[in-house]
């Protein structure tokens, strides 16, 4: 029996490399930014963690704050610092195009959306910082 398929011409699929994204900015950003959710979930596993040796009392704190002293924990975290920031503010940039707002029937500027999503965040740092450092 013939196969109908073998005469039919192959379509040309040009070789890609495993490293596209290294070969233009917007790709590396979107691989970094993807990536950055893992240093995301460290924050939030450092953050429960730390919950958790509050709840256990002074010394298990004492010993949790030892453990973050550590030249690997901070190198870490200093890392996932970084990425975190990252991003936040890649997030913010992309924010107008995540979100319609509407105002008078007419939308707001991308600028106005992300500069509310900046100011919003330097507000709350800044009562953060306050808080924290007043006691």
């Amino acid at each position: 029996m013939i196969n109908p398929t073998e005469y039919l011409p192959r379509t040309y699929r040009a070789r890609v490399s495993t490293y596209w994204w290294l070969a233009r900015w917007p790709y590396l950003k979107f691989i970094l930014r993807e990536a950055s959710s893992i240093f995301v979930a460290w924050g939030v596993v450092v953050t429960l963690l730390a919950i958790r040796a509050l709840r256990r009392g002074p010394a298990a704190y004492a010993d949790f704050e030892a453990w973050l002293r550590t030249p690997v924990l901070l190198t870490i975290d200093v890392i996932s610092f970084f990425f975190i920031l990252f991003h936040a503010v890649t997030w913010f940039n992309l924010a107008p195009k995540a979100m319609a707002v509407r105002m008078g029937g007419k939308r707001l500027p991308n600028g106005v959306i992300a500069a509310t999503n900046y100011a919003a965040w330097l507000v709350i740092s800044a009562a953060l910082t306050w808080v924290l450092l007043r006691g």
